[in-house]
C-alpha cells in the first residue's frame, strides 16, 4: 500500500484571517488538521501550535519507530503527543492575556500499511470514500451531536441548528483533554478526507461525495471542494486534507522480475 496526499486551505468569503492549520508528512504518512477558536488571532495561534507540535513530536516518533511499532505503541504515542500539545496550548493561553480562551479542534491520522490510526478532538472530521460508499468515520464532539444522540433533534433538523459550532472538546481549553482514537482497515482505492467545519457546514455529504467521485487528481478535487464551499457561502475558513491508498506495484514488479516473468 502506498499513499498519495494533498492539502488545501482557504479563508473563505467572510473571515479576514484563517484560523485553520494543516500539514502532512509523506515520509511518515502523518496527516494533521486543526481549526482554531478564540479572540483576535488567538484561534490561528492555537491551531498552528497544535499542527506544528504534532508534526514535530509525532513525526519524530514515527521516524524513529518506523513501521515496527505495533498498534498499542502507536496509540500510546498518539495519546501522549496530543496531551503534550494540549498542555502547550493551555499554558500559552494562560500566560498571555491576548491568547486567553484560545483552543483548537484536531484530527490526526497515521497510515501504516493497511491500517489507519485516527485520533480527533472536536468537530473537525474525517470521511472515507470506499467505492461508491461515502461515510463520516469520526463523530463530532459537539453539543449538537449530543442532542442528536439523545434523540432531541433529527439529523435533518441539525442542518439548520444555531448551535452547530459549539464543541464539547478542544485542545488548550483545559489542562487535560480526551482524544478519541480509532483504528480503521484501509483498502486499495480508499480516499480519506479530513476537513474543518468550513467545508462540512457548507456542503451536504452527497455534495462532497459527488466531487470526490468525479475523475481527476487529488489536487483538482481539493480545489473543487473549496470552490463549492465558497459558492455555498464561504462562511468560515475551509481546509481539506486528502489521502488516497493505492496498490504498491513496485514490489510486485520486482517479484515478477526475480521469478523471470
Amino acid at each position: 500500500m502506498i499513499y498519495e496526499f494533498c492539502a488545501q486551505t482557504d479563508p473563505g468569503l467572510v473571515r479576514d484571517n484563517n484560523e485553520d492549520a494543516l500539514a502532512f508528512d509523506a515520509a511518515t504518512q502523518l496527516c494533521i488538521l486543526a481549526d482554531g477558536m478564540g479572540g483576535y488571532k488567538a484561534g490561528e495561534i492555537a491551531s498552528a501550535m497544535a499542527v506544528a507540535f504534532m508534526k514535530s513530536e509525532m513525526g519524530h516518533w514515527l521516524a524513529q519507530a518506523g513501521q515496527q511499532a505495533n498498534a498499542r505503541e502507536l496509540r500510546q504515542a498518539l495519546e501522549i503527543c496530543v496531551e503534550n500539545a494540549n498542555h502547550s496550548i493551555f499554558n500559552a493561553a494562560n500566560s498571555n492575556p491576548q491568547y486567553a480562551g484560545m483552543g483548537t479542534t484536531l484530527v490526526v491520522g497515521v497510515f501504516q500499511g493497511s491500517r489507519l490510526l485516527l485520533g480527533h478532538v472536536g468537530d473537525s472530521r474525517c470521511y472515507r470514500l470506499r467505492g461508491q460508499a461515502f461515510q463520516q468515520i469520526t463523530k463530532d464532539h459537539s453539543l449538537l451531536q449530543e442532542q442528536i444522540d439523545a434523540g432531541l433533534i433529527s439529523p435533518e433538523q441539525a442542518l439548520s441548528s444555531s448551535i452547530r459550532n459549539l464543541v464539547t472538546r478542544a485542545l488548550g481549553v483545559e489542562d487535560t483533554v480526551s482524544v478519541e482514537i480509532n483504528e480503521h482497515r484501509v483498502e486499495v482505492g480508499d480516499l480519506y478526507l479530513m476537513c474543518s467545519d468550513g467545508l462540512s457546514d457548507m456542503l451536504l455529504d452527497e455534495e462532497i461525495a459527488a466531487i470526490l467521485l468525479a475523475g481527476g487528481p487529488l489536487e483538482k478535487k481539493a480545489r473543487q471542494l473549496v470552490v463549492a464551499a465558497n459558492e455555498a457561502g464561504g462562511h468560515d475558513n475551509i481546509s481539506v486534507l486528502m489521502a488516497c491508498a493505492r496498490e504498491d506495484t513496485s514490489k510486485r514488479g520486482l517479484l515478477s522480475r526475480m521469478l523471470g516473468k
